[in-house]
């Protein structure tokens, strides 16, 4: 039997190329483990008494601004709803849900 050596080394790379095509085919990117926030202003109805008083926020209110809390920043430009995130106290009530107020 007789080896080629160019014909070894082909194969190996063409092994490799195919390795390497499944792993990055398979691993996980940070886009696919990033989930897709609605921003559904509706959902924070029950924050409104906190921003219009400045009172403990529920539960509830809290756990809707954290999973929107990408929305902030949206809300804030949206004329219909920066008033209410840019009050004073909106700034009490993500404080107190221990969200920091946006930069953006």
């Amino acid at each position: 039997m007789c080896w080629n050596p160019i014909s070894m080394k082909f194969t190996g790379v063409v092994c490799i190329a195919f390795a390497i095509v499944i792993l990055s085919a398979l691993a996980p990117t940070k886009a696919v483990l990033e989930e897709k926030v609605e921003c559904i202003p509706e959902e924070l109805m029950s924050c409104i008494p906190a921003l219009q008083t400045g009172s403990q926020p529920p539960a509830e209110c809290c756990g809707k601004l954290k999973e929107q809390e990408s929305c902030l920043c949206g809300y804030i430009q949206n004329p219909l709803f920066s008033q209410y995130i840019k009050s004073e106290n909106a700034h009490k009530t993500l404080a107190t849900c221990g969200i920091p107020y946006p930069t953006c």
